[in-house]
């Protein structure tokens, strides 16, 4: 028998209140029912409490909602309990202890209501505030207990703090770009994230699709437009789903690179470079590349444990984010293909994981055949930017062309690094051929491809940063400490620098 075993939860024919005050005793299970039934307390209030002619449905869903809230609030803090300690060895009566304060911050719903009078705090915002606070309680907890929550939090912190604070200096000391969407400096905290493409974001949020922006597909959108219902700000919203994907798609990325390679340390040193990468300032943007980051991550790690299901699920999520998101199919096929030959069991769950990946695109598909009649709309519309299906070398080529023929040194500098970054891409294609699994080589190649073949090197610094494999080659390559130093060397001045550009109104990528 295992030494985990000692701390499983205890069974038996005890119901499970019973259950749960033996093993967690009264205040923890008194504090974590109380939270559960303001929880439903606080869903009725904003749902129905406002339809006073009907009285008696009102009532009903209370009675509905309160139990609801309870019975949440209870198998959330058991099931999580039940996780923390099989994963940290801890027993479980600690851990229902240390997760019952985790719910300490659900009281804080009543304070709309006690204030209902003055009509000064709306219920969006403490909601908000309260599931940030409920869910930093339980990373706190982790980061302590747990290598891997510790070492993704750490990396997360110090990479994202000092973007912060850069971006702010950037825009405050040096100024916003003349010409552009000036925001008044009191502001500058939150739009300075909200430049370029996020414009586009979350003007889909506020009043739906028309015109060019149904070349940007609607999940990212659509989550701003849920968040923004109770934040009163599509842009906090963006910035909410962006900042905690980042860290979704950090910890699964670790945990994957772990899973291949068995070495901590080339998995901390995969996250360490992904959040370091010149263009990583879009992961805390209100763009799709943290959301589309953590679909393909989560994906690939799932396929890869064999929950076929679950793995399609995300993957379908991922090409309801970005198009590339469906070239997962490949990759989720020769996975199947090699388990196939190995002998694995395969089931009906794993044929219709594959099916799903593509979904997403295609419900995006039908949506613009009923909107504008016309599927592929959302590629038809990239003429706009100037982008059309060509071969990879006619886009190397334009820019070269645009390079040697420019007469703007601003223009030499874009085209320079995006040539630099896709001769970085393809070295990196190169490198991996003999370090990476089939299946994340081919899924690399054909993320490099797809963009080299739209007669533009446009926003590939940008496209880099999503392809995770590139930073998986640089973490096993980064054993030696020449490479190891050289990739922070080149990284971290560019990080900086695009930041300040792009605080600026600078187009980066």
């Amino acid at each position: 028998m295992s030494a985990r075993s000692n701390h499983a939860p205890p069974t038996g024919v005890r119901p499970l209140f019973q259950g749960l005050l033996y093993a967690a005793g009264p205040a923890p299970l008194a504090g974590v029912a109380g939270a559960g039934l303001t929880a439903g307390f606080f869903g009725w209030y904003t749902a129905v409490s406002h339809l006073h002619a009907l009285l008696a449905f009102t009532d009903l869903v209370l009675a509905v909602a309160l139990p609801l809230g309870l019975a949440a609030c209870i198998a959330a803090w058991r099931g999580y309990a039940n996780y923390l300690s099989w994963r940290t060895g801890i027993s479980h009566r600690t851990a229902l202890v240390l997760d019952a304060w985790s719910f300490l911050p659900v009281y804080l719903l009543w304070l709309p209501l006690l204030l209902l009078p003055f009509r000064v705090l709306p219920e969006g915002p403490v909601l908000i505030v309260t599931a940030a606070l409920w869910g930093a309680v339980k990373l706190l907890a982790a980061t302590r207990l747990n290598q891997t929550v510790r070492e993704v939090t750490v990396t997360y912190l110090v990479t994202r703090i000092p973007l912060i604070i850069i971006a702010l200096l950037g825009a405050t000391l040096i100024g916003q770009r003349a010409g552009t969407h000036w925001a008044a400096s009191h502001d500058l905290l939150l739009t300075v994230w909200g430049r370029w493409d996020a414009q586009h974001y979350i003007e889909i949020a506020t009043g739906g699709y028309h015109g060019t922006n149904m070349a940007f597909f609607p999940l990212y959108p659509m989550l701003l437009a849920i968040l923004g219902k109770f934040t009163g700000s599509h842009l906090v919203a963006g910035l909410i789903v962006s900042n905690v994907a980042l860290y979704l798609g950090l910890l699964f990325f670790y945990k994957l690179v772990e899973h291949e390679l068995h070495d901590r340390r080339v998995a901390y040193r995969a996250i360490f470079y992904i959040s370091i990468f010149p263009t990583a300032i879009f992961f805390s943007a209100v763009y799709t590349e943290s959301l589309f980051f953590a679909l393909t991550v989560a994906s690939f790690y799932y396929i890869r444990q064999r929950q076929w299901l679950l793995a399609g699920l995300i993957g379908a999520c991922a090409s309801a984010t970005r198009v590339e998101g469906v070239l997962l199919f490949v990759p989720f096929a020769i996975e199947w293909w090699a388990a196939h030959r190995s002998g694995e069991r395969i089931s009906w769950r794993s044929v219709a994981g594959i099916a799903l990946v593509p979904s997403g695109m295609l419900a995006y598909m039908g949506y613009l055949w009923v909107l504008v009649g016309d599927p592929l709309y959302f590629s038809h519309v990239q003429s706009h930017w100037h982008r059309h299906l060509a071969p990879p070398w006619v886009s190397v080529g334009n820019s070269i062309h645009l390079i040697t023929h420019a007469h703007l040194p601003s223009s030499i500098a874009y085209q320079s690094i995006e040539l630099v970054f896709t001769a970085l891409m393809i070295a990196m294609l190169a490198l991996g051929l003999r370090t990476l699994r089939t299946s994340y080589w081919v899924y690399m190649l054909l993320s490099i491809a797809i963009p080299l073949s739209t007669s533009s090197l446009m926003s590939m610094p940008r496209f880099a940063l999503v392809l995770f494999p590139i930073f998986m080659v640089l973490a096993i390559w980064g054993r030696r400490p020449a490479v190891n130093n050289a990739v922070v060397a080149f990284s971290l001045p560019l990080l900086g620098l695009f930041t300040v550009l792009f605080a600026d109104w600078y187009w980066i990528a």
